[in-house]
């Protein structure tokens, strides 16, 4: 509220006297000028995206248990996270005694990536073909959802198993589930490592000097 001064000159020969009128200020227009700076900015800034990661549920489908078996056996690929950043895979699983051959690997694209890519290349090449069908506009986002996850649980495509040692990092498996959305993988799990596992690691390291 602001207060405006008039002088009043009074009697005649006497000292003028001042006289206070209080003046109102209108703020609406500053209001509508707010709400309308408001909605620019709503309208021409861009929102941030979050940052989220894709993450696989297990289906809701019954599996009996010697078909389990038999895809464990046969298209199973178990990833071990070891310490300081090291990283393993083996094929299959241990066969009447036998453990299988453990392979030393990294996390660059010509290391795990390449590996995965290769045993799911038939699923990268319908996922590559859907996609670029998508850009042409030949399939709607409903059939291309639907069809995207037909593709990455085809019966061909490989199942992932993922261990984490206890001296591996956290950066380290988020990085193999990064690995998994870039090469279109969906049938993975993260499953606790076993002695075995960490037997076969013990005999790739070597002994410490």
């Amino acid at each position: 509220m602001a207060e405006m001064q008039v002088q009043d000159k009074g009697k005649k020969g006497g000292k003028p006297k001042t006289k206070k009128h209080a003046t109102r200020v209108d703020l609406t227009p500053m209001v509508d000028l707010g709400f309308l700076l408001i909605t620019f900015f709503m309208l021409t800034t861009s929102m941030l995206k979050p940052q989220t990661m894709e993450i696989s549920v297990p289906s809701k489908d019954k599996v009996e248990e010697d078909e389990q078996n038999k895809v464990k056996a046969s298209q199973a690929i178990t990833i071990l996270l070891g310490k300081e950043g090291k990283l393993y895979y083996y094929f299959g699983a241990t066969e009447n005694g036998v453990e299988p051959e453990l392979v030393e690997t990294d996390y660059s694209s010509e290391g795990i990536r390449k590996m995965l890519v290769s045993k799911n290349a038939e699923v990268m090449n319908n996922v590559n073909q859907l996609k670029l069908d998508k850009a042409n506009k030949k399939v709607s986002e409903e059939d291309y959802l639907k069809k995207l996850s037909e593709y990455k649980s085809a019966k061909g495509a490989p199942t992932i198993l993922i261990k984490a040692s206890d001296e591996s990092s956290y950066k380290n498996l988020v990085d193999i589930l990064d690995e998994m959305n870039i090469c279109n993988l969906a049938r993975y799990a993260i499953v606790d490592i076993t002695p075995e596992d960490l037997g076969m690691i013990d005999k790739k390291t070597p002994p410490a000097k």
